[in-house]
């Protein structure tokens, strides 16, 4: 699948195929340089790639080219790891990277917006999974309603934003890749550095509230917002994977939501 454009760009293969749910990426090199061409039909995914692309390497990772149905981007080949950080003690300093990365994604450009993905059309899976499971669920999809009822500092979003997605670009410093090309309130991007269902910490007790007075205070915004903004991502996230019969993996957003829910009481 990927030999069209492996001939139209020019690029020798420098490692084995990766597939994902969404993408089918393959590690080449183009005019000598480590890139990543990824190929995908999914809306986001193109929505993504025409993004990264708007960015121009500002926070993000380099397009070296894209068409309808690739695109080539700068590899990271640095060692250093959000994720580890997060797992072996720096779970501050990853929070902090992360902001910082995200402020710069954030950023005004001159120019006119890719097509970009409604955070309300994002969210569509949630309300269904409220009526059919209730509980916590239905607090997440009725929190979730007010926010975008309601958005504030709306612009370009990610719309993934974790700790395995802002990647150490050696020189260059910590960059995103993956969006997925929404549009929405800026809070939304912040919250996934909570409930991130990869990282063990994100049940360990005191972690989220550590987290967000740091992550509060580099984003400037307020504890309140951010809280409604990660029960409202952990709904999203829990009603993905009861929808694809995951109901095990569900759990892990479920306990987040339920920590910033009874934050949100107290706040």
């Amino acid at each position: 699948m990927f030999e069209s454009h492996l001939r139209r760009w020019s690029l020798i293969p420098d490692g084995e195929p990766i597939i994902t749910h969404s993408s089918h990426l393959l590690p080449v090199l183009w005019s000598g340089r480590p890139a990543m061409l990824k190929k995908s039909r999914d809306e986001a995914e193109r929505a993504g790639g025409a993004l990264m692309h708007w960015w121009d390497g500002d926070g993000a990772a380099k397009v070296y080219a894209h068409d309808d149905e690739a695109v080539l981007l700068e590899r990271a080949t640095g060692n250093r790891s959000l994720f580890k950080m997060a797992t072996d003690g720096e779970d501050d300093e990853a929070s902090r990277i992360i902001c910082r990365t995200v402020e710069r994604l954030h950023a005004p450009r001159q120019k006119p917006l890719p097509e970009l993905v409604p955070l309300r059309r994002w969210f569509r899976e949630l309300e269904p999974a409220a009526k059919t499971y209730g509980g916590v669920l239905a607090e997440c999809s009725a929190i979730a309603e007010t926010l975008l009822a309601d958005p504030r500092d709306p612009g370009v979003l990610h719309g993934d934003i974790h700790h395995s997605n802002i990647l150490d670009f050696e020189e260059d410093g910590w960059l995103a890749i993956d969006p997925k090309g929404l549009f929405g309130e800026r809070g939304f991007d912040y919250a996934n550095t909570f409930a991130n269902e990869d990282l063990p910490a994100v049940r360990v007790p005191g972690r989220l509230q550590r987290q967000l007075r740091i992550v509060c205070a580099e984003a400037g915004m307020e504890p309140k917002r951010l809280l409604q903004w990660i029960v409202a991502y952990s709904g999203l996230s829990a009603a993905w994977f009861l929808g694809d019969n995951m109901n095990t993996s569900a759990e892990s957003p479920l306990a987040v939501a339920r920590i910033a829910l009874a934050e949100l009481q107290q706040a």
